[in-house]
């Protein structure tokens, strides 16, 4: 097959097409873009296109695909950027009122807390936090696990004594 008789098939099933795409986006201007985007792949891509194959099949694929890639694209995109319209006035409050050395002068309070920590309590936090199994922390400590976990959940508590002014904030940044 030639490329111009491709491309008169092609445009052959362009109505296939549009009805096709309408059924994905429920929009006229975007089923417009889907077929746009799909004859514009068909006719980038003809020389993949086999000879034998059921073009209409192909295409139909093709238009599948494109719209699944930019669904997903979309709400990648969405969750990474927060609209203006979706953003709560405490989270505009939140995020307006925070800064860097705000976050400077929180890690350094977390530092101080971290040094309030006995050595028994500081190791299994640390690696914990870190991402350490009980059981990998156990090993390299040479200690039983239920140890491990005490010893974690009661540097924790001290933690919190430590940084409770931090959750106050945090709650009334919640509400």
């Amino acid at each position: 097959m030639t490329q111009l008789q491709f491309n008169h098939q092609l445009h052959d099933y362009s109505g296939s097409l549009q009805s096709f795409a309408l059924n994905f986006t429920k929009d006229i201007e975007d089923a417009n873009d889907l077929v746009q985007d799909t004859m514009l792949k068909a006719v980038t891509y003809y020389s993949k296109f086999k000879e034998g194959t059921n073009l209409k099949g192909w295409l139909f694929t093709i238009m599948r695909n494109t719209f699944i890639n930019n669904y997903r694209r979309m709400v990648k995109t969405n969750t990474l950027i927060t609209q203006s319209e979706d953003i709560s006035s405490a989270n505009l409050h939140y995020s307006a009122t925070r800064n860097e050395v705000e976050s400077k002068f929180v890690m350094g309070d977390i530092h101080k807390a971290l040094a309030t920590l006995q050595p028994e309590y500081y190791v299994p936090f640390i690696k914990y936090f870190e991402g350490f199994k009980y059981h990998e922390i156990a090993d390299e400590l040479n200690i039983p696990i239920g140890t491990v976990k005490t010893r974690i959940h009661v540097a924790r508590g001290i933690l919190k004594k430590y940084l409770k002014t931090y959750a106050k904030d945090l709650t009334m940044a919640d509400a």
